[in-house]
């Protein structure tokens, strides 16, 4: 599961576009923060995409994006444009594809690759939506996820959220903020339509006549929906989202949302929370915060507030640019499905995993620490020169790498001093055991 927000210039307070996203997936699936520069292609060339091969275009915009390790495709990315656009699964009425199509995934980074504006990314997803349809499994060792998509695309000058179920689509230009998380949300006010989108919904008896039109009502499936929590979360993200001038630090605290400071992973049964931690109830199994990304939109500058790494509460945002070699190469090893210290997302998952041995207490250890850094990472990018931004990108994945490793060896001292129910031990135990992860 995941969730996405938009706030436009109008709510926020320095009148920028800020755009954020958890991408929710299996606890142990690595997720890979990669660039690729813009690029010329032959006539004849084609995209190797997850499922299926596609026609290439004839010259690719540079692409930041946020990479399930197994995917061609991205659950959040950005280019060189300042174009930036999050997936969410969505469940619907409309039959699955089990078999070929593109990946809500897919057709994300194809629409990056392709696009210069939000509205005419929203225009290839949804001419790729009709030409190759959407489907293939959506799941990383789960082999039966099969779902829809919808997605939140934004510029520095506009955004639009697109809704699918199959083939089919509509979309609404956003005002001032939006959220979007694992259900449908627009009704009977869009801007956009696929033509036999309320005509299918009349041949299907959904609706009686065209004035009754919802798309939600209409084509949500109720029980995906309903266990999904996705009411919940996206009903916390509009509580945050209308706070007066909303800030980058706002959009940090967003994703790192536990709904309370008492907040403990091991004591809830759904996903109501914005930040996603995995755990034993059936409902929770696939829904970890595997990577989190902000994109901070102003007419000078673009800047991109990535963790590579899992669960925003207990990891710092660092700047990213477009550039030149914007980033570190602590991102791929030999196997991605082992636990691999030298990958930053593996360095970093196990000082997440001590934390959880005891979570209110070494969370608030860790953020201490975090905290302080994350601020001034903050402050040097307000006026880092352009030549010099790779390089502070590179200090701040280094600096975040020595300090985790103080603090895993500063947990692994500490007693426990309330530990996680039964169940929730065990679930992170079989995680650990998976991928060859011991804890000291």
């Amino acid at each position: 599961m995941c969730d996405t927000f938009v706030a436009l210039p109008s709510v926020t307070k320095d009148g920028s576009m800020i755009f954020g996203k958890n991408s929710d997936r299996e606890a142990s699936e690595v997720q890979l923060l990669e660039y690729y520069p813009e690029c010329r292609h032959d006539p004849d060339e084609m995209v190797d995409c997850t499922y299926i091969k596609v026609a290439q275009v004839e010259e690719t915009h540079a692409v930041l994006l946020s990479r399930p390790c197994w995917m061609w495709g991205a659950e959040i990315g950005a280019n060189d444009k300042g174009v930036v656009i999050g997936n969410e699964a969505v469940w619907t009425k409309m039959p699955l594809q089990k078999e070929g199509g593109l990946t809500g995934m897919d057709l994300l980074r194809l629409a990056l690759e392709r696009r210069s504006t939000a509205r005419g990314a929203l225009e290839t997803i949804t001419e790729l939506l009709e030409e190759y349809g959407q489907g293939g499994n959506g799941g990383y060792r789960n082999k039966s996820l099969y779902y829809h998509n919808s997605f939140l695309i934004a510029d520095p000058n506009e955004a639009w959220v697109l809704e699918t179920a199959g083939h089919l689509w509509v979309a609404k230009q956003v005002e001032d903020y939006y959220a979007i998380s694992n259900g449908l949300t627009i009704g009977s006010d869009f801007d956009l339509m696929h033509e036999d989108l309320i005509y299918t919904a009349l041949e299907k008896g959904w609706i009686k006549k065209k004035a009754d039109f919802h798309f939600a009502n209409c084509y949500s499936d109720k029980f995906y929906t309903t266990f999904s929590a996705c009411r919940m979360r996206q009903g916390r993200s509009h509580e945050m989202l209308r706070q007066k001038s909303y800030t980058l630090t706002d959009a940090f605290a967003h994703l790192r949302d536990h709904g309370s400071e008492d907040y403990r992973p091991d004591t809830h049964f759904l996903m109501e929370h914005v930040c996603a931690h995995a755990g034993a109830s059936p409902a929770r199994q696939a829904s970890q915060t595997t990577a989190s990304l902000v994109a901070h939109l102003t007419p000078g500058q673009n800047t991109f507030w990535a963790t590579a790494s899992a669960s925003p509460c207990t990891s710092i945002f660092k700047p990213v640019w477009f550039g030149d070699d914007p980033l570190p190469t602590s991102f791929v090893g030999e196997s991605v499905e082992q636990f691999d210290d030298d990958i930053f997302w593996w360095h970093h998952e196990e000082l997440h995993r001590q934390i959880l041995q005891d979570f209110q207490h070494r969370h608030d250890l860790v953020r201490k620490e975090f905290d302080l850094l994350e601020q001034r990472w903050l402050k040097e990018a307000a006026t880092v020169k352009p030549s010099k931004q790779a390089a502070l990108t590179a200090e701040a994945f280094d600096l975040e790498t020595e300090i985790t490793d103080a603090l895993v060896a500063m947990l692994a001292t500490e007693s426990v001093e309330i530990k996680p129910h039964l169940p929730y031990r065990r679930y992170w135990k079989k995680q650990n055991k998976l991928v060859g992860l011991e804890l000291k």
